[in-house]
């Protein structure tokens, strides 16, 4: 109970608040491994855009990561998205939020949480 109050709370804050910074610092300092179904929710409340998240790897991150089947070479050492997506405990939220403060290897892209979800969204297509 206290997961969907706490959703709920964040998504009230959101519709008052909008994009603003101080929403974005509040989104910043949630933990999205507390609960999965809290994290599904503070991200996005429609369906994530397979589409749109390929043409964000396409453009960020075909240079380090091979992210489409018909991609022949990379400069980085990354694994591939087809990998990423089948490893075991693979989840699409975590990757999400993970992707909206990526680790220093990476370049800050500046997503917003929509791209951040249809990103993820893309990559957990291709383990399917």
């Amino acid at each position: 109970m206290k997961a969907k109050s706490t959703a709920s709370a964040f998504l009230i804050v959101g519709a008052v608040l909008g994009s603003s910074t101080a929403f974005e610092a509040l989104w910043l300092q949630t933990d999205p491994s507390a609960s999965s179904a809290l994290a599904q929710e503070l991200l996005r409340t429609s369906p994530a855009d397979v589409q749109h998240g390929a043409t964000i790897a396409r453009r960020w991150c075909s240079s380090c990561h091979v992210v489409a089947s018909n991609q022949r070479q990379v400069t980085g050492e990354a694994p591939p998205f087809e990998a990423v997506a089948r490893r075991p405990g693979f989840d699409q939220n975590r990757l999400a939020y993970f992707l909206l403060d990526p680790h220093p290897k990476m370049p800050d892209m500046g997503l917003s949480r929509t791209d951040a979800a249809d990103l993820a969204a893309y990559i957990a297509s291709l383990g399917k």
